[in-house]
């Protein structure tokens, strides 16, 4: 469907890299004040419509990031409370120095450092010097939240304060397992699981009812394929992983752990854009909502590092509680002030505020970076408004 095919251009580009194998399949959703303007499936590799379930890995951080900024709002935390307060394992955390066997004691980490990527923590994979660490020690991306072994969040958290930051808390930018603490910190205020807290207090009133870390069985044919883009195109992954979600996890990873479908996910980006709201439901208050989505904290330590992640233009985002913000028109009229932020297999959002603007776009081909769909379609989405 499409509003008067205003948006006819930006799904036609969306349908042609699926026809031409680049994405196995594809589906999006544009609205505007919580009126959905245009929708599409397209089918490719497999069938996917309304009820696909899509593995969306980094788009659970913003997610979580509104769920920290809630608490706040309730006056149980504040953004600068040292991690050490609800996560006493953090207390004697050292840093990295000239090599990774000499240390020293690590500055006091935040709750806010958390969220923005500058608390020193890294992630198994990527080129961090301490990333082979966190291998050794069982803590692999996408897995260790399976493992019974790592004796869930409580057990990762005290895995990860053996192991030394990358860098002094708030000095430096790395992408790495901050919203899982984040989420341990959420379930040690609230006394819930993470997923548990998350749908009372934002999928709940949302309707987002298909939203949560684990596929019931029974709607096991709803999750969607998972792709590799290799040199002989794309390749199903059948490796065992791919059905991962459909086993309950020891641990709710709020790094990267969610299932969502297109229309549950929008309706999020839907109540971002809306300052907290959608449809007449107020998850958060508009205030709550701009905190969210405004850049964090001193940005010069942060963007020489998220600038190579992103290959974002100098000055153009800064970093906003679990996304980015663009900071000025370069990507089309309208959207300074955007929110955003993406998912491993390709997924991806940007709420707009100013325009009361939410795009959402769903696949499942890794590297998220083999066909960056979302940067591509930015600029026609704008244009067509």
């Amino acid at each position: 469907m499409a509003a008067g095919g205003r948006f006819d251009t930006v799904v036609a580009r969306l349908r042609g890299l699926v026809e031409d194998g680049r994405l196995p399949f594809a589906s999006l959703r544009i609205a505007r004040r919580g009126e959905v303007l245009a929708q599409a499936y397209i089918d490719g590799r497999e069938t996917v419509g309304a009820g696909s379930l899509y593995r969306i890995y980094s788009m659970t951080k913003p997610v979580v990031a509104a769920a920290m900024v809630m608490l706040v709002e309730d006056g149980r935390l504040a953004l600068e409370d040292p991690v050490a307060r609800y996560v006493p394992e953090f207390a004697d955390l050292q840093v990295a120095t000239t090599s990774l066997d000499a240390r020293e004691p690590a500055r006091p980490m935040t709750l806010a450092h958390l969220l923005t990527h500058s608390c020193g923590l890294a992630n198994s994979w990527g080129d961090a010097r301490v990333a082979p660490l966190y291998r050794q020690a069982g803590l692999v991306a996408a897995a260790w939240m399976y493992d019974p072994a790592v004796g869930g969040l409580a057990g990762f958290a005290q895995r990860l304060s053996a192991l030394p930051l990358a860098f002094q808390p708030g000095s430096d930018w790395l992408y790495g397992y901050g919203l899982d603490i984040a989420g341990l910190v959420i379930e040690r205020i609230t006394g819930e699981r993470l997923g548990t807290f998350l749908e009372r207090r934002i999928f709940s009133p949302l309707g987002m009812a298909a939203t949560g870390f684990q596929v019931p069985e029974e709607h096991a044919g709803r999750l969607a394929g998972l792709y590799n883009a290799g040199a002989a195109g794309l390749v199903r992954v059948a490796d065992g992983s791919e059905r991962l979600p459909l086993t309950r996890p020891f641990a709710d990873a709020g790094s990267a752990g969610l299932v969502s479908t297109l229309e549950d996910y929008g309706r999020f980006v839907d109540m971002l854009a809306g300052a907290g709201a959608r449809g007449g439901v107020r998850v958060m208050r508009a205030a709550s909502a701009r905190l969210v989505m405004a850049p964090h904290g001193p940005q010069a330590p942060l963007w020489p590092a998220l600038q190579r992640f992103g290959g974002y233009a100098p000055g153009s985002v800064g970093q906003a509680l679990g996304g980015i913000t663009r900071l000025d028109d370069r990507d089309g009229r309208g959207s300074s002030g955007e929110y955003s932020w993406g998912g491993a297999a390709g997924t991806g959002f940007w709420a707009t505020p100013s325009l009361g603007l939410s795009v959402t776009l769903m696949t499942q081909l890794m590297p998220a970076g083999a066909v960056p769909a979302r940067d591509m379609l930015r600029p026609l989405v704008y244009a067509a408004l």
